[in-house]
């Protein structure tokens, strides 16, 4: 087995019935319910104008060499309606990955639900206008090599997150999230609960009826110290 040139051509069993689910949850929503540690890198940002709010779907996860998109390519041929692509890129940010063409016959072509890019792009006038889910780091206009190596439908790092083939990835503008495939049922559950919770606090805000109380006794239980008087 040639470790670090190969592609996976097949993933764990999905659970097509929770994308619908997960479409209606903003993603803040359920990071909260993950404890705050699910979410990709703050750099990577959603840099188009989809018209749905919500893309979820599972990861195609790819790992380049920096700089290089053979593999996405490769990716690319293997993706269809359900799939989001999710490219590990060493971090760099030399180069962009994708551009108009790629990008347009994943949406066209492919159909794919969206793209994760832990890497710039080019193209970006006319990208930041496409109807499609596009998160990346940002805008350059040096292009990519295509000579490989890497690896297709292997676990990968993508800012501070692992994520791996067929996991459930939730994206919207704050960002985006991976879930783990076999939490994404129990999940949903608290997750749909936590949003209907957080909506009421949204209500009781626009009101006047927030209830604020908790401040006090939480300043009050670390030993918060009050003075009255300014700072000299």
């Amino acid at each position: 087995m040639s470790i670090g040139n190969r592609i996976f051509k097949s993933r764990q069993e999905l659970k097509l019935n929770l994308l619908p689910e997960y479409e209606q949850l903003p993603v803040a929503n359920v990071a909260d319910k993950m404890n705050r540690i699910a979410v990709l890198g703050q750099d990577i940002r959603l840099i188009s104008k989809p018209s749905k709010p919500i893309m979820a779907g599972f990861a195609i996860t790819v790992k380049v060499r920096a700089g290089d998109n053979l593999m996405l390519h490769a990716a690319l041929e293997m993706a269809g309606p359900n799939d989001v692509i999710v490219v590990s890129n060493e971090g760099d940010r030399s180069r962009a990955i994708m551009g108009e063409i790629m990008v347009t016959y994943a949406k066209y072509d492919r159909k794919i639900a969206g793209i994760v890019l832990d890497a710039p792009i080019r193209d970006i006038d006319a990208l930041s206008q496409m109807d499609f889910p596009l998160f990346t780091t940002g805008s350059n206009p040096a292009g990519p090599f295509k000579e490989g190596p890497g690896e297709v439908n292997t676990p990968i790092a993508v800012g501070g997150v692992a994520v791996c083939p067929g996991d459930l990835i939730l994206g919207d503008a704050d960002g985006v999230i991976a879930i783990p495939l076999k939490d994404a049922e129990t999940l949903l559950s608290a997750a749909k609960e936590y949003s209907k919770f957080d909506a009421s606090k949204v209500e009781a805000a626009r009101l006047g009826k927030a209830d604020k109380s908790w401040v006090m006794r939480s300043l009050e239980s670390k030993g918060t110290e009050f003075i009255d008087g300014s700072y000299q």
